[in-house]
């Protein structure tokens, strides 16, 4: 399963926003430019993460974008299913009238049980957790980098 480039800067401009979490709003520049994302593309992905009502948008002096709920309570698979579509790898795993062999094939059963794996994988991880574990990867750099 290959994930699009806009599910990974995607998920990347959630995780900086998470890292923002109770700051108020972030602009897009900033996230853009921590997170090495092009704007005008930034600026497009913002669409279907405010209209699904996971971030919200304040235009003004003070404004930004930032998260709609905290970042514990946004899981991996919710923004995976928001910006990819179905973790399943094929699509005769959940439309089995999609290939007249899907009854018979017996690799379908192989997609499932890879597609489960992954949704459990990403229900478990959060946007906290993507936080705290980037936040150990630069400690551990510079930890590195200093030595």
């Amino acid at each position: 399963m290959k994930l699009s480039a806009r599910t990974c800067y995607g998920t990347r401009a959630l995780v900086e926003m998470a890292r923002h979490w109770n700051q108020g709003p972030i602009l897009l520049k900033d996230i853009a430019h921590n997170q090495n994302i092009s704007l005008p593309y930034l600026a497009r992905l913002m669409s279907p993460l405010i209209a699904a009502g996971l971030v919200r948008s304040t235009r003004g002096l003070h404004g930004g974008v930032q998260l709609m709920r905290p970042p514990h309570e946004i899981k991996a698979d919710e923004v995976i299913r928001l910006l990819e579509g179905s973790v399943y790898p094929r699509e005769c795993v959940t439309n089995p009238d999609s290939c007249p062999q899907s009854g018979i094939c017996a690799i379908r059963d192989v997609w499932a049980e890879l597609g489960k794996t992954i949704d459990g994988l990403l229900g478990s991880i959060t946007l906290q957790d993507l936080v705290e574990k980037q936040a150990a990867k630069i400690r551990s750099k510079e930890i590195m980098y200093y030595i």
